[in-house]
């Protein structure tokens, strides 16, 4: 099984290095901004015993994305995030006002954002963000979606009024392909991932994503031993590394990386200690996690602060969505959401990585649960049952 153990340095403090990627006033940023959008309310964080006794730690816990502002995934807190940043900051460069949320959702300043465009690649989640962004502040978007993105994502993003281009090849090929294109047409590109000349929208992404993290810090009766994070370009990990290296300093969790096995661009980044690209064809079911290139923000939050990085396969993702269904207190977790916990399934099963990790019948384990059935005909082929019917249950 890949894992990699990384040498941290755990007393280093969250120093200049690391507020420069994400200064911690960004985190209380993010947050205030957030907790006043319409519908915000903190998402779930489900103690799952059942499936800890089987794993053989003390407790997991489970913080269920799922029913994000109504689009099943965390994504929401970032690309739309970023996507009213980008407003504020060209209605405030226009009349010397910075809006709220409310003033631009209201439709006050939709003169001045009505012409703009954002733009991004994405596999689903992404996506559906920004274009709820653009829809709820009051501008155009444009989303780039690369050969394997199903219908049902498209038609999921599509509802809130964006425009779907496909692009042949890979979701790497669509972020070059949404880039050329902005560039030529003066759109603006929210990404979640960042590269050499485009730092500051993924920065306001990621210090969305904190959202998440700041409310578990606050829901969970006793801080975890470890966190398990789903991989993809990093933004979602190093966020969360970042938030409890800010707040938590050696005191943090221990961090572990879980990517695909055919999109392991993290962990191949970890052996060679430098942005390196996946080894695999980036095919998998775990559509949200399926990219080639780590964010170069991400990789330098990570690099210092992931005590591990790790891949599984397919077929683990697939058999803890059915665990996580037919679970004591039944849970809709969506392919990219298990990876994590896939992860900590497979290190468990090996007593030497369990030693590694430092994990035991005693540990308690987070889990970021990043999406629900964000591809409703997809998860009740894998899972044998709809959503609704596991809801039911």
């Amino acid at each position: 099984m890949p894992l990699h153990v990384n040498p941290t340095d755990r007393a280093a403090g969250y120093g200049q290095a690391q507020a420069d990627i994400l200064a911690p006033d960004a985190f209380e940023t993010a947050l205030a901004e957030i907790s006043t959008w319409p519908g915000y309310q903190p998402t779930p964080l489900l103690s799952l015993p059942d499936v800890a006794r089987d794993l053989g730690i003390g407790m997991l816990h489970y913080k269920d994305e799922g029913r994000r502002f109504g689009l099943k995934s965390f994504k929401a807190l970032g690309g739309a995030y970023a996507v009213l940043r980008l407003l504020q900051g060209e209605v405030e460069r226009r009349t010397a006002h910075r809006p709220g949320a409310r003033e631009l959702a209201g439709g006050e300043h939709r003169p001045l954002t009505e012409n703009l465009t954002v733009t991004c690649a994405t596999d689903g989640n992404h996506g559906r963000s920004v274009a709820w962004g653009a829809q709820s502040f009051g501008c155009a978007c444009v989303i780039f979606v690369h050969a394997t993105v199903s219908q049902a994502r498209c038609d999921a993003i599509a509802a809130y009024g964006a425009d779907i281009a496909r692009v042949d090849g890979t979701y790497d090929d669509a972020v070059r392909e949404a880039a050329a294109v902005a560039d030529r047409e003066g759109w603006t590109v929210v990404s979640d991932t960042s590269y050499d000349g485009y730092m500051d929208v993924p920065r306001d992404v990621m210090a969305g994503y904190s959202v998440m993290a700041a409310e578990a810090m606050w829901q969970i009766s006793e801080a975890p031993t470890h966190v398990f994070l789903q991989g993809g370009v990093g933004a979602l990990a190093a966020s969360v590394v970042a938030l409890d290296w800010a707040q938590l300093g050696a005191k943090r969790p221990v961090h572990v990386v879980v990517e695909p096995e055919r999109a392991d661009c993290l962990y191949q980044s970890a052996l060679a200690g430098k942005p390196t690209p996946a080894s695999g064809d980036l095919d998998t079911v775990m559509a949200g996690l399926s990219c080639g290139e780590v964010s170069l923000l991400a990789w330098a939050m990570l690099k210092d602060g992931a005590e591990a990085f790790m891949t599984v396969d397919d077929d683990a993702a697939k058999a803890m969505m059915r665990r996580l269904a037919d679970g004591a207190t039944p849970v809709v977790a969506g392919e990219s959401a298990v990876a994590g916990l896939a992860g900590l399934a497979e290190v468990m099963s090996d007593a030497g990585l369990t030693r590694a990790l430092g994990l035991s019948t005693v540990s308690r384990v987070l889990i970021y649960g990043s999406e629900g059935d964000t591809d409703p005909a997809l998860y009740a082929e894998i899972v044998g049952r709809s959503a609704a019917e596991v809801r039911a249950a």
